[in-house]
């Protein structure tokens, strides 16, 4: 199991000391994330001032982007970073695309997912092995590839895709094309091991690969402070506010809440929905747990579903890095 970090919201002139300092603490990767700023800049800085540790996105939005577009930017990366450039997709809801991107919203998710994925390899199988491209499928049809925009072989050309899901779809689309699975943080082990595990197996099995040919991605709460266990409730009211992730809190018998909290969301309520979230739901979403415990109650909680863990706090370097060195040094 590996211990990743979570880049902070922050300015690209910080990224580089921080990518530094990730790899002098011994995380093995670091995930920028698409949410205030663009999620691949700061590859191109973490890949330059880093030599061992990988690097990816967590996620980059793929229904506001083109394939075309996907693909170059992870070749360039990937040729930068000497493969260690990992790419996250993830589809967000169907409100951001439409309304935040100005993009449309296709009636089958994860039939125009998997086709990005093709057509993304597709890409890199042209400029790699020099295959004619030629993708016609329902939502895309590409077959133009000319000399001048080629950019031609890199040493590294196979960039493992990462792909982000709440729901069985997309953990299935994982297991039959993917190198990766981002796990959403609103999650458990009860729903990992009942819905996303057995999803993901089935998609292992349609593509005749094992287990061991994909790596799960977890990223949990944890709470280790008072101020971190109310934090914590916070972003789950958040999360379980969304009526595309309420499988998650129908698993555990909690669908009125989450319809309950889907409706404060709607008009805005925000302050009202942490108290809906009680201890017991607490529990359930957040590992409470001590400093020096956090490690092995890690282990001890994804042992068996996490190939990768990256906790939802993000490293800040100068707070708490003998904690953070301790943590890694407990995983490597």
């Amino acid at each position: 199991m590996k211990l990743d970090a979570a880049m902070p919201l922050v300015q690209l002139n910080e990224v580089s000391a921080i990518a530094k300092a990730a790899e002098e603490i011994g995380f093995a990767g670091l995930w920028t994330q698409e949410t205030q700023h663009d999620p691949f800049l700061p590859c191109a800085l973490i890949a330059e001032h880093t030599s061992k540790m990988e690097l990816g996105t967590a996620i980059a939005v793929s229904f506001a982007r083109s394939p075309a577009n996907l693909a170059y930017v992870a070749w360039d990366l990937a040729a930068q970073s000497g493969g260690r450039f990992i790419l996250g997709l993830g589809t967000q809801v169907k409100a951001h695309i439409e309304r935040r991107f100005g993009m449309p919203w296709p009636e089958s998710v994860t039939g125009k997912l998997r086709e990005q994925i093709q057509v993304i390899r597709a890409f890199w199988d042209c400029w790699q092995n020099g295959t004619k491209l030629n993708f016609r499928g329902e939502h895309y049809k590409i077959a133009l590839m000319s000399p001048f925009f080629n950019p031609g072989k890199i040493e590294n050309p196979n960039i493992p895709i990462y792909i982000a899901g709440v729901n069985a779809g997309l953990a299935r689309l994982a297991g039959e094309l993917c190198e990766g699975f981002h796990a959403h943080p609103f999650n458990n082990p009860r729903y990992m091991n009942e819905v996303l595990l057995p999803a993901i197996e089935e998609g292992l099995q349609k593509s005749g690969r094992k287990r061991s040919d994909i790596s799960v991605s977890v990223t949990p709460f944890v709470a280790t402070t008072p101020e971190e266990e109310g934090f914590a409730r916070m972003q789950i009211s958040f999360y379980a506010s969304t009526p595309s992730y309420k499988p998650v809190m129908e698993l555990h018998g909690w669908g009125a809440t989450a319809e309950k909290l889907s409706g404060f969301a709607a008009k805005g309520e925000w302050a009202e929905m942490p108290m809906l979230i009680t201890d017991e739901m607490l529990d359930k979403f957040c590992l409470m747990t001590t400093q020096e415990n956090l490690a092995s109650d890690l282990k001890k909680r994804f042992g068996g579903i996490a190939d990768r863990i990256t906790l939802y706090t993000p490293f800040v370097p100068g707070e708490k890095d003998k904690w953070w060195k301790n943590l890694a040094k407990a995983f490597n």
